[in-house]
């Protein structure tokens, strides 16, 4: 029996051999979730350089930098991470959450981050069961926590994440996996309208501005992955989220207000929410409102 047919028939097995995955692929998010945002530093900066000095002048490149190199280090002994300080949450464990050099304190976001990315793999898994829809609802899941992490420490949602899914969701639905291709299309239309009406009409009454361009995009992915239908609940439940949470940090975190606070971790959230629920919602508000 091959490996697939097992996971096919084993439903238990698939949703733990993805677990297991996404702990991995947890370890690798949290390396994209700090070098990223460097990286496009890096990139911008050396644009910049190069047009202030002319087109003959190549600027001076810096220290290699990129998702696998340079090997991963303490940023305060500069210690290299060997392979078993890398194992997912084990490693955090065994080495009570410190350097084994330097015993500097390692944040407890890197082993959530890579929960997380079990957690992530596991809900696919267990929701849509061994097929394509499981498989590409992980890959979103992961890109969706280093993207929510970024934009949470650099209020920054990079294209490189956002518009690749934009169009990994357009050909997914060629097949139909999640919706069909119009609603898809009409999706990705519409979800980028919408907040960039929002956004204009916004800075128009008060002079500022309430979101990103970034928060447009990752709003037309959700559409052209689950479709114009779904865009009403995640909007819903994004704006629910933020002001909940919102209100809670300015409470009891002493946030100051004038702070602006990332909105796209609450898009993330609800997009994941409506790729398992979104039909239930939608029926449910119908239901409640009257108009079904």
């Amino acid at each position: 029996m091959s490996l697939s047919v097992y996971l096919q028939s084993h439903p238990g097995a698939f949703v733990l051999c993805a677990s297991l995955l996404g702990l991995l692929i947890g370890s690798f998010l949290n390396v994209v979730i700090h070098r990223l945002p460097l990286m496009l530093q890096q990139e911008w900066h050396d644009q910049c350089t190069q047009l202030l000095a002319g087109e003959e002048e190549a600027p001076q490149k810096g220290a290699e930098l990129n998702l696998i190199r340079p090997r991963s280090r303490c940023p305060k002994c500069g210690h290299g991470i060997t392979a078993l300080e890398n194992v997912p949450v084990l490693s955090y464990l065994c080495l009570r959450g410190r350097c084994s050099a330097c015993g500097t304190s390692i944040p407890l976001r890197y082993p959530l981050v890579e929960i997380l990315g079990g957690l992530v793999a596991a809900g696919a898994a267990w929701h849509f069961g061994f097929g394509t829809a499981a498989v590409a609802a992980m890959l979103l899941g992961w890109a969706l926590i280093a993207a929510s992490f970024i934009d949470f420490d650099h209020q920054l949602l990079p294209d490189s994440i956002t518009l690749p899914l934009l169009w990994l969701g357009l050909g997914l639905n060629l097949f139909g996996t999640f919706t069909t291709l119009e609603s898809a299309v009409i999706g990705a239309i519409a979800g980028y309208g919408v907040l960039w009406l929002m956004f204009h009409a916004f800075r128009l009454l008060t002079g500022k501005e309430g979101m990103g361009y970034g928060d447009f995009k990752l709003l037309a992915m959700f559409g052209a992955w689950l479709g114009w239908h779904a865009l009403p609940a995640i909007i819903l439940l994004s704006s629910l989220a933020g002001a909940i949470i919102g209100i809670a940090l300015i409470a009891l975190g002493g946030r100051e207000r004038n702070v602006p606070i990332p909105f796209g971790p609450y898009l993330a959230l609800a997009g994941w929410i409506a790729l398992f629920w979104g039909d239930d919602i939608n029926h449910a508000y119908l239901r409640w409102s009257g108009l079904a």
